[in-house]
């Protein structure tokens, strides 16, 4: 009796443990499921940023510039090191074609005026001079692996950093804003660069047409130096000339500044409440909130339309080598 008592009780104690298990997975299924009693929030529609307060989006704001500024560092750092690979792939290459001029010279013998030793020394130092550049490209390929690794990191570590930010929050919209600034400056930046190729390539124009014609007139056939002056510079003005009408440095150039210069007086006219931006006469101003976004939507747009200017000159000048061709 005894025994059946205390078999009954185990039996007891194991149902129960079976029960609690089963209720425990019974709560957690529910509560993944949403069967629980409560609002139900589906899965894809957790917003980390939502709900936050403006200290919390500060913080987050620079905790995103600490981890741009963490990646550009480390980026920079990796373009230094492969700048160094290539340098010292380059001087291992001229180092071993030393050693071979060297060693056939040593060899052959055909430095007669210098002594033995010079030519020796000369070869054992170009020699140490491969060698060492050939430790260094070692050296160096494996920080170039570390900082290719960390620059994965730091890019994974801005990425989670910007998903954190508000995108429909004022203060993002303010630094969409600000960061316009700069693309203004790189815009005027390349079509100043583009406006100064194009000069210099017109006044290679000018000056080689008026110099080639000067010394057409004052060669009279006897003179080769002359021939050979006027030939090459015939030369470089039509290759001036064909690479200004392919490339279209002052078409680029305009397209560029116009399109900063639009962004510019949208930059203003939000921030002044000028055109658009002010809203309609029998209508109060428009809030912050609308005029940035009103400034951003405009301001995508400008950038798609210099995109689309640049694809076609792109395919205007392809067009005009395939009816050269």
């Amino acid at each position: 009796m005894a025994s059946k008592a205390l078999l009954l009780v185990r039996r007891a104690k194991f149902m129960i443990t079976n029960l609690r298990h089963l209720t425990s997975i019974y709560s957690v299924t529910a509560e993944a499921s949403g069967t629980r009693r409560g609002p139900r929030v589906s899965q894809g529609s957790i917003d980390p940023t939502a709900g936050i307060s403006e200290i919390d989006e500060s913080r987050r704001q620079e905790h995103y510039r600490v981890s741009v500024k963490i990646f550009d560092e480390i980026e920079d750092d990796l373009r230094t090191s492969r700048t160094l690979q290539r340098i010292y792939l380059l001087c291992l290459m001229g180092g071993i074609t030393l050693t071979f001029l060297l060693g056939y010279t040593v060899i052959v013998g055909l430095w007669k005026t210098q002594p033995v030793f010079t030519r020796w020394a000369g070869l054992i130092i170009v020699n140490g001079l491969w060698i060492a550049m050939g430790w260094a490209l070692w050296k160096n390929r494996k920080k170039l692996v570390d900082r290719t690794g960390a620059l994965r990191n730091a890019l994974q570590d801005r990425q989670t950093a910007a998903a954190m930010l508000p995108l429909d929050s004022p203060s993002g919209l303010r630094i969409y804003r600000e960061a316009s600034l700069d693309l203004i400056d790189q815009y005027r930046k390349s079509a100043n660069k583009n406006r100064r190729v194009h000069n210099f390539f017109q006044g290679i124009i000018i000056t080689g047409s008026i110099i080639t014609s000067t010394l057409a007139a004052m060669n009279e056939g006897s003179s080769q130096i002359l021939r050979l002056s006027t030939a090459a510079l015939s030369a470089l003005v039509g290759i001036s000339a064909g690479i200004t009408g392919y490339f279209k440095f002052r078409e680029r150039g305009y397209n560029l500044q116009s399109t900063a210069d639009d962004i510019e007086k949208h930059y203003n006219a939000s921030q002044f409440m000028l055109d658009e931006y002010a809203g309609r006469d029998d209508e109060p101003p428009l809030p912050e909130a609308d005029r940035l976004r009103m400034f951003a939507r405009y301001v995508e747009r400008l950038k798609e339309e210099q995109r689309k200017r640049e694809l076609q000159l792109e395919t205007s000048s392809s067009g005009s080598e395939e009816r050269a061709g």
